[in-house]
Formats: C-alpha cells, sequence, structure tokens
C-alpha cells in the first residue's frame, strides 16, 4: 500500500498563512467515507453500534462527524464522560469502560444513564455504593489470560494485561449482578492492540461468543450485546496489506450464525470500541523543516517535537513522512527527523530515506490522526498545536487553537507572580 498524504503543498502553504505550523490536519472525506464502511459491513447485525474510542482524538469536532452516523462514545475518565455529555452523547450513547476506576466516576456515568462496563469483580461493590443500587444494564470485561494466537503467531498475551476479570470470575461477577437485579448483560474484551489481519475480531468473536452461550445456559443471564472492542489496526509502513473491514464483518457474521444463533441467541448486538482504526490514517501531523545539523548523522530539525506525536520516541514506533511538493523525488538522503526536545529520543525517523530536503519545506507525518494529538504534553515549556479540519469542499476549519503560555501558566493563579508571567 502507497503512503500519499491526503493534502498538497499549495493547501498547507495556505492554511500555514493563517495557522502556523505545526498543527494536525484531519481529512473529513476520508473519516466519512470510512465510517460509511464500517457501518455496511456490520450492517447484517440489526443493534450494531460503534462506540468511538474518545481517547484516541479527544475532538469534539471530529466526534461530532462519527455521531452523524450513529457512533457513540467509549469513556475512560470523567472528563472524556464530560466531554461526551457536552456534545449530547448521553445514555446508551455512553460505553464507560475505564480501570482503577475512582468510585465518583461510577456515580457520574449512571447519572448520565451510560453502560458501565466493569472491569474488575471488586467493582460491582463499588458501583452499589456510589450509585445506590446496580443500574438494570451493565458490562463485564473479559481476559482469557494466556496467549491470543492466530493461526501459528501469538498476537498478545492477555495474560500480563492489566485489564478485564478471569473466567472463574466473570462466572461469579456475572451471578452477583443477576442477584442484585441486574437485568441487560454485556460481555467486553480487548486481547490485542493494532492487529493488521482480517482474522483478529472474528476468532474474538467465536471465542466471545461461546463465553455468552454457555453464561447463558448456566446462568440464565439475559446477554443483549457484545462489545468486540478495538485492536482494528492500520498499516503504519508502505507495503503493508490494510485491514480489510467487509471481509472482518463477515467473518463475524459467520461466527454469529454458528454459535449464537443455534443458542437462540439471534438478537444480540455487537458492539465495536475503535479509535486508531476510525480516525488514524485521516490525520496528519504537518510540520516545517527549520534546522539542519552535518556532525556524525545528517539532521533536519523540524517545528514540532515528540510533544506533538510521542508514539515514535515512546514506543520507536514508524511513522511516514512524506516532503510536500517532493513526493515524487528520489528517496536518496538518509535523515534523522528530530524536535527541540532535551531527549536524544525526540525522532520521528531514524536513518530514513527522503527526498533532499531544504529549510521552510513542509513535512507531513502520516497516520496521526489517533494516538497523535491526545498524548501530547508540555514538557520543555512545549506549547500544545493546533488542530484543523480539512473539509470536503477543500476549506479548512480550526478546531482547536494552539496553546498559548497564558494556557501554559494558568494553573498557576495561587501565586502572585501570576499576572506578571502572562503579560509576556
Amino acid at each position: 500500500m502507497e503512503k500519499k498524504p491526503f493534502v498538497t503543498k499549495e493547501k498547507v502553504e495556505e492554511i500555514a498563512a493563517k495557522y502556523p505550523t505545526p498543527f494536525h490536519l484531519y481529512d473529513e472525506k476520508g473519516i466519512r467515507e470510512n465510517v460509511e464502511n464500517l457501518k455496511k459491513a456490520f450492517s447484517w447485525n440489526k443493534g450494531y453500534k460503534e462506540y468511538f474510542a474518545v481517547k484516541a482524538t479527544p475532538n469534539p469536532f471530529l466526534i461530532n462527524i462519527l455521531r452523524e452516523y450513529g457512533c457513540g462514545c467509549d469513556c475512560s475518565s470523567k472528563p472524556e464522560l464530560m466531554l461526551s455529555r457536552t456534545i449530547g452523547a448521553v445514555g446508551d450513547d455512553i460505553m464507560f469502560s475505564s480501570n482503577d476506576t475512582p468510585i465518583d466516576e461510577f456515580k457520574y456515568c449512571n447519572d448520565l444513564g451510560g453502560i458501565i462496563n466493569l472491569d474488575d469483580i471488586t467493582h460491582i461493590e463499588a458501583v452499589e455504593k456510589a450509585c445506590g443500587k446496580l443500574p438494570k444494564k451493565m458490562s463485564c470485561r473479559y481476559n482469557p489470560g494466556g496467549v491470543f494466537k492466530i493461526t501459528n503467531d501469538i498476537m498478545d498475551n492477555p495474560g500480563d494485561a492489566k485489564y478485564g476479570m478471569t473466567t472463574e470470575q466473570i462466572y461469579e461477577a456475572f451471578a452477583i449482578m443477576k442477584e442484585k437485579g441486574v437485568e441487560e448483560f454485556g460481555i467486553h474484551s480487548f486481547l490485542c492492540s493494532n492487529t493488521v489481519t482480517n482474522e483478529y475480531y472474528p476468532m474474538l468473536a467465536k471465542l466471545l461468543f461461546e463465553l455468552a452461550a454457555d453464561l447463558k445456559a448456566k446462568l440464565g443471564v439475559h446477554i443483549t450485546f457484545i462489545n468486540l472492542s478495538g485492536g482494528i489496526g492500520i498499516p503504519y509502513k508502505p507495503g503493508q496489506e490494510p485491514n480489510d473491514i467487509f471481509v472482518i464483518g463477515e467473518g463475524v457474521r459467520k461466527a454469529y450464525e454458528e454459535v449464537l444463533v443455534p443458542a437462540g441467541m439471534d438478537d444480540v448486538a455487537i458492539f465495536t470500541e475503535l479509535g486508531r482504526y476510525m480516525l488514524g490514517p485521516y490525520g496528519g501531523l504537518v510540520t516545517k523543516a527549520i534546522n539542519e545539523k552535518h556532525t556524525h548523522k545528517e539532521y533536519i530539525g523540524v517545528d514540532a517535537c515528540a510533544a506533538n506525536l510521542m508514539r515514535p520516541a515512546i514506543y520507536g514506533a514508524y511513522h511516514h513522512i512524506s516532503v510536500l511538493g517532493k513526493e515524487n523525488d528520489e528517496c536518496n538522503c538518509k535523515y534523522d527527523v528530530t524536535g527541540s526536545l532535551c531527549e536524544n529520543c525526540d525522532k520521528f525517523a531514524v536513518d530514513r530515506m527522503l527526498p533532499k530536503i531544504d529549510m521552510g519545506d513542509y513535512l507531513f507525518i502520516h497516520d496521526a490522526g489517533a494516538h497523535g494529538f491526545s498524548m501530547g504534553y508540555n514538557y520543555n515549556g512545549k506549547l500544545r498545536s493546533s488542530e484543523i479540519l480539512l473539509k470536503e469542499d477543500g476549506s479548512f476549519q480550526l478546531i482547536r487553537r494552539a496553546e498559548t503560555p497564558k494556557d501554559y501558566f494558568a494553573t498557576f493563579d495561587c501565586f502572585d507572580f501570576y499576572d506578571e508571567l502572562i503579560k509576556e
């Protein structure tokens, strides 16, 4: 798969004239086409619903695009619940999948009518204490332990993950919840991250469907939804074959008909909680080359840094880079592309073959639409950059302004020197 920017050099120059780099840019056309295909792929299931993982890209303008297609919000904290409430996502439009949860957050979610997805069996008592009684509809997060294999490849090791209940615990939890008045049950599980394979979801689905059928048979619980969570990934590297959402949807349908239909559970709704898949490829970090250094290596310094996109620095993650206006030039120069943090890991690319980069060139760092801006921070006093939506008609809209020094110093307002600081 070839990596091509969804924006031209000319359009970036137009945007940068109004909103200086660096900035995160999102592609409205791509976002809409992607969510339309997701809905089509699971249209066979009457109750299907996607709960967008707010943590991936917590911007109400972008989430509202997804909500036009019926998507809900997967939240993991009170501020994410607050954001969802503010844009009108309440009731069954909220799935609260948190862990190590402060007790007041359970109450806040319950007050909004959201679905609480329990990460641990001890949280049954916590929810009861917070809310007075258990809600009528609840979900539990399942972790089977061991390793999770697709064909001969080990995809991940759920046994090492902090999320979810063991098999024994989920049976116990459902029995307790039923006794305490829960009427509608859901099962949730997240076993692998960023899988670029069409096999993961169908295999996970079959595992959860079998669990659901057994829970119904042994405990008599009414399971109304099964949440396959996230895990469908994106191809970060050129040449990687992307997932085919229609093949994935068909694989889940086959498992559904093989396991749930014979068990008399053909009314079970399928939920997903995708983040990276929904927005990752439809956002990029746009930055400008501002320095070059010729020492033991060739360095190109840009005006963005790991504070804008930390995945390469902390994971060694690959993000493809296009030099705008030079997409068809030969990649015959080897560079480390760096930011200005006082950390040697602050590099967007190491020994990357790119076209010759001149000062003032704009670089487009691909696949930054999820877990990009949201993971930013203020180390070295770096200010968070703006977010901009490239609209279908070619216009652009500022959907989050860049931080200013006043924002950075605002939490010092308990000190006398605050007013002096913000005058700068």
